[in-house]
């Protein structure tokens, strides 16, 4: 998921390569090098698969990332790997990519970061476990202090109300729209993973706004950039503006897109960590009731 200030925050369909590369050679789990990182020729490959992985449709996506996934899984242990498995740990969550990807995923990332006490591996690891079902080592100190943190920030979101105005001048105040299910979406115009999920909620909205679904896609850019972009593509479920970032913090959305399923009762009852298809975010509305 693009993450702030991170490079790839701003990638766009030309750079989406040259970016990729900058953040497997500078990503923190990695000592700083002065020149840019060399792979094996089996590493390279995995590495240029890598970076088409935003240009594949969903099931084209979860395939590549599978097999991506297992042949990392398979390189012998050197710097290139880690790399590869820091890369793969931020980008297959971008979309389906399966429990079992996953949980092989987070066996490599357990062992990884256990070996060289990364905090940022951690992390990623903690999000697998706690928001997509993987398992663990349970005795492991460092992670658990990842997923208390996670579990920290999960009950100020529970907890959590907040007043935006949409890009229409209304204002929307969420501990206010108990008897709806609410689907909260922070996003950004210049985040391809946010753009390529649009599409997705706008056909939510259509379909389960008549039974009480509220979408609310939360930016902290300015109007004018927002309003555009919205016009252009025609969404109708409301637009609000986070200006300071005021409320992104509270959520502790520093990585986007993310989303938050509220039931009618106004329980937090599923998550997205990252982009989500259209199967995936009917499985979290199901969580609030709506079939």
């Amino acid at each position: 998921m693009p993450r702030r200030p991170n490079v790839h925050s701003f990638l766009t369909a030309a750079a989406a390569s040259t970016a990729l590369s900058l953040l497997l050679w500078s990503y923190p789990a990695v000592a700083q090098q002065q020149t840019p990182p060399s792979y094996t020729p089996a590493e390279q490959e995995i590495l240029n698969g890598i970076k088409t992985l935003r240009s594949l449709p969903d099931d084209e996506w979860t395939k590549s990332v599978g097999k991506l996934v297992r042949e990392t899984s398979q390189l012998p242990e050197s710097a290139g790997r880690l790399r590869l498995i820091s890369a793969l740990g931020n980008l297959a969550t971008e979309g389906d990519a399966g429990h079992d990807t996953l949980q092989l995923l987070a066996n490599l990332l357990a062992q990884a970061a256990k070996e060289k006490n990364s905090a940022p591996l951690y992390d990623t690891l903690a999000r697998l476990v706690r928001y997509e079902h993987c398992e663990a080592p349970s005795d492991d100190a460092a992670l658990q202090s990842a997923i208390q943190k996670l579990e920290a920030e999960d009950a100020r979101r529970q907890s959590a109300d907040f007043t935006l105005t949409d890009l229409n001048g209304t204002q929307w105040t969420l501990k206010q729209l108990k008897g709806k299910v609410v689907l909260l979406n922070f996003w950004a115009t210049w985040c391809p993973p946010c753009r390529r999920e649009m599409p997705d909620l706008e056909g939510l909205y259509s379909r389960f706004g008549p039974q009480g679904l509220v979408i609310l896609a939360i930016s902290d850019e300015d109007a004018a950039k927002v309003k555009p972009f919205i016009k252009k593509a025609k969404y109708s479920f409301p637009v609000l503006l986070d200006p300071g970032r005021k409320v992104s913090e509270v959520f502790a959305a520093d990585g986007i897109p993310k989303s938050y399923v509220y039931d009618r009762s106004g329980n937090l009852v599923a998550q997205g960590i990252d982009r989500r298809t259209e199967k995936q975010f009917l499985a979290m509305l199901r969580q609030a009731g709506l079939q």
